[in-house]
Parts: C-alpha cells; structure tokens; sequence
C-alpha cells in the first residue's frame, strides 16, 4: 500500500514514515501542499494521510481543490484541531476519515487499511480518464478543473466510452449500449452524438481524448 505522508513537522513526519513502513506500507512524505501537490503530479498512492495547518495553507483546502480536478485518493485528516465543528469541515470538504493527535500508529494504521478496503471493493461510481473525471452517480463531468455541462444522452455515451477506456468502440456497441439498439438504424445518430461529445469534451484543451479510429469505430483515450 502506498502512502503520501503531508506534514510539515519534520519529527513527526519522520515518525510517521518510519512506523508505517514497519507495518508494511510504503511511504512518501512532502512537507507543504505545494510538495504534496509535485509528488502525487509523479506518483500513485492508496490513500493520502494530511496535516491541516501546513506552511502553505489549510490541508481543507487542499482536498477542495484536488477533489475539484477529479482525485478520488482517499485522504485521513491528521490534525491537532480537534473540535466538532473541525472534524465536520474535513469530512465536508472531502475528506473520507479524521484522526486528532496525538494518537496511536497502530489506530492510523488500521484506518489507512479501512479506507483502502473500502475503495477496492466499492461499486465504482466515478472513472478518471487523463485529467477527465466522471462522476457517475452524480451525473458531473469536469476536465482539468472545468465543469462540462452534457445531455443525458452524452452523458450514457461518455460513460459507455470511459468504461472501454483505451479499447475501440465500435457504432454497433453503441447503437446497443446506448439506444438499445440491435440492429442499424442507418441514420447518423451516433456520429452526431459522438461530434457533439467530442466538441465538449475537447474543444479548448491541448490534447484530444475522444479518437476516431478509421474504419473500426471510437476510442477515449489520453493518446491517439
């Protein structure tokens, strides 16, 4: 299990490196958000133990904005801020457990593993593609920070392509998983749909996620 440790008291963050690794988990530390934020740009980690009161801001506001681009990590909240209201605003911002200090390793450690358990066999309700994120039992999609309006229609065809992520799609799929097609209808629709989609998902970034593959169908995907 890998572990972004966000402190910046560099005893405890050292503490806290040096005990869950000998528990078994394989830890990354950074001392800022800014050097949270560079490492997790390089790195995939399980889940996310953050301080609060940190150099550069409030650890709540960290998980405001990464939770805005589409980062679904699970985070534990590690804080000498301990009052009700503090633990409300954690978990309101999208922080998924609060722990006050000081506390016990082996408390953290069972919670981290609590939290990672629940992720891995959860219904998937969100799919990430790039810096795509789908959220699917709200029915929102947001590109790097901006928030893409679609029709219900679109929103069940990005869905489908998200789920086939980096597979070819072909228009019979779709005519299928769609519309609830099995025949060909022999209109166009899937290509309108697919160039309205492509329109809102794409137009404005610098790299293209909706591909056409020649001769076989569509592919959502971060490379062509």
């Amino acid at each position: 299990m890998d572990v972004l440790v966000v402190e910046d008291d560099a005893e405890t963050r050292e503490y806290l490196k040096s005990e869950l690794n000998g528990v078994g988990f394989r830890v990354s530390v950074a001392g800022s958000l800014l050097q949270a934020q560079e490492t997790m740009a390089t790195n995939s980690f399980d889940v996310i133990v953050l301080d609060r009161l940190l150099p550069d801001g409030d650890g709540i506001n960290f998980i405001e904005r990464i939770r805005l681009q589409g980062v679904t990590i699970p985070v534990l909240v590690l804080s000498a801020l301990g009052e009700v209201r503090h633990r409300v605003d954690g978990l309101r911002a999208g922080g998924d457990d609060y722990l006050i200090k000081p506390f016990d390793v082996i408390e953290l450690a069972a919670r981290l593993e609590v939290l990672v358990r629940r992720v891995a066999s959860a219904p998937a309700t969100s799919i990430q593609v790039g810096d795509l994120f789908i959220d699917i039992l709200g029915q929102r999609v947001v590109r790097a920070g901006k928030e893409i309006r679609l029709q219900p229609r679109e929103f069940k065809l990005l869905e489908y392509l998200a789920q086939q992520r980096d597979q070819v799609v072909t228009r019979t799929m779709l005519l299928e998983a769609v519309w609830g097609l099995t025949f060909d209808p022999q209109t166009n629709v899937v290509d309108v749909h697919i160039s309205r989609l492509r329109n809102k998902l794409d137009s404005g970034f610098d790299s293209p996620l909706l591909h056409t593959v020649r001769g076989q169908g569509y592919r959502l995907a971060e490379t062509a």
